[in-house]
């Protein structure tokens, strides 16, 4: 606990591990677990393949659960 599954367009390998360590960071000094506790994943996704993969069978049935959508705050 927690996991943290990021799924995003491509990037490069400096890229994603410096996103993970920065959001590996803030879990830890928030969320107030153990560093052993964090596991954090990355699955690329091709931008055509988006809507598809994540955007229907992912966001939308989470409604309420999503607290940033496409930029807006929802809380």
């Amino acid at each position: 606990m927690p996991y943290i599954a990021i799924k995003a367009y491509p990037k490069d390998e400096e890229t994603k591990k410096k996103v993970v360590d920065e959001i590996n960071e803030v879990m830890l000094k928030y969320w107030g677990c153990p560093p052993k506790a964090v596991t954090i994943s990355v699955e690329e996704i091709l931008p055509e393949d988006w809507t598809e993969k994540v955007v229907k069978p992912i966001i939308e049935p989470l409604g309420d659960k999503v607290m940033i959508r496409s930029g807006e705050k929802k809380y």
